[in-house]
């Protein structure tokens, strides 16, 4: 399933990318409006034409291919794993390894300096 949707999904962005590409500009409607010789802010707008309509359903196609195969590829994974609270312990702290005797500590004492010095 997801295959097919990524083939889709590639598919649907070059086409998009080319009806976008071959559509003409609007650049000279913006600068004939600053002009004074338009009616509207940007030109007149008109009806739709076959490209600009190609260029919707294009972007609807990119869009419900992108969230569909985020939905269908992101199920059943998960960035934390899922393990109960003590095993994440012991992960966490390393176990030492303990000396096979303990070891004794010495009584010595400490030579105490002269206070008048």
């Amino acid at each position: 399933m997801a295959t097919f949707l990524m083939i889709i999904h590639i598919l649907a962005s070059v086409f998009l990318i080319l009806v976008v590409l071959v559509q003409g500009g609007k650049g000279a409607d913006i600068g004939a409006a600053f002009g004074g010789s338009s009616q509207t802010l940007f030109g007149s707008r008109g009806a739709a034409t076959f490209l600009s309509k190609l260029t919707t359903i294009a972007a609807v196609v990119f869009m419900l291919t992108s969230l569909t195969l985020t939905m269908v590829t992101s199920k059943g994974t998960s960035v934390i794993k899922q393990t109960g609270p003590a095993e994440q312990n012991k992960a966490a702290i390393p176990q030492q390894q303990l000396p096979a005797q303990p070891i004794q500590q010495q009584n010595t004492p400490i030579p105490q300096q002269p206070a008048g010095k």
